[in-house]
């Protein structure tokens, strides 16, 4: 059976951003079944520094339960709880195609030689470095983690607000003062401040979604 002819797991760190994730695959006429894994952002913060076999434990039940649902493939749209567990290995375990942002981040890093980095903490920092530095050695990151603007983005307020109250307007400054090429969008609630961000910055806006489609339909 064709993939496109099967739903496709959505896991991401809450309900919201795994609603988002669901929406990428929509837009390419793909079916998603969401599993979320937490319910708020510092819920899933949490859930990102529990012992590596709880939280392999609880990965791999919710897969399990999808796959069980006629899932053959995940897409896991969420930086930092990719970061936070060995998704290769669980795929490996389940025999499940698994696509995460960090995939992706390995094809942008061969492009650029110093990048700015919105992230929203240090676990999904840490994942998004390894990811490009290992395939990049020379790669120059400077990174931000910006908790509050996921919060902020999760309770629904106006992407002009959160930039503002965010300061991410002089963020964006600092990134283009030093040199940097573009700037990857390493949350993926991000996406939701792309438009308003464009008024603040030049600098092209990395957003993995598009090639996580891809490797997801890749044969």
């Amino acid at each position: 059976m064709n993939i496109t002819e099967r739903p496709v797991a959505v896991m991401a760190g809450t309900p919201v951003d795994t609603e988002m994730g669901a929406e990428v695959l929509r837009r390419h006429g793909l079916e998603p079944l969401c599993c979320p894994v937490s319910r708020t952002p510092p819920e899933q913060a949490a859930f990102q520094v529990r012992p590596a076999e709880e939280k392999r434990a609880e990965l791999t039940g919710i897969l399990r339960s999808a796959m069980a649902q006629g899932c053959a493939s995940a897409f896991i749209y969420c930086n930092s709880l990719s970061g936070a567990a060995d998704f290769p290995s669980i795929a490996s375990e389940l025999a499940l195609r698994i696509v995460t942002p960090m995939s992706a981040y390995g094809i942008y890093a061969r492009d650029y030689s110093r990048l700015a980095v919105v992230a929203y903490n240090g676990q999904a920092l840490a994942g998004i470095d390894t990811a490009m530095v290992s395939v990049n050695p020379s790669l120059l990151l400077f990174p931000a983690g910006t908790p509050e603007v996921t919060i902020d983005i999760e309770a629904g307020l106006d992407p002009d607000d959160i930039i503002r109250r965010n300061h991410l307007d002089a963020l964006v400054r600092y990134f283009e003062d030093n040199g940097c090429e573009a700037l990857v969008l390493g949350c993926t609630h991000f996406p939701y401040l792309k438009k308003a961000l464009r008024k603040y910055t030049g600098l092209p806006l990395l957003d993995p979604a598009e090639k996580m489609v891809r490797l997801l339909l890749a044969p």
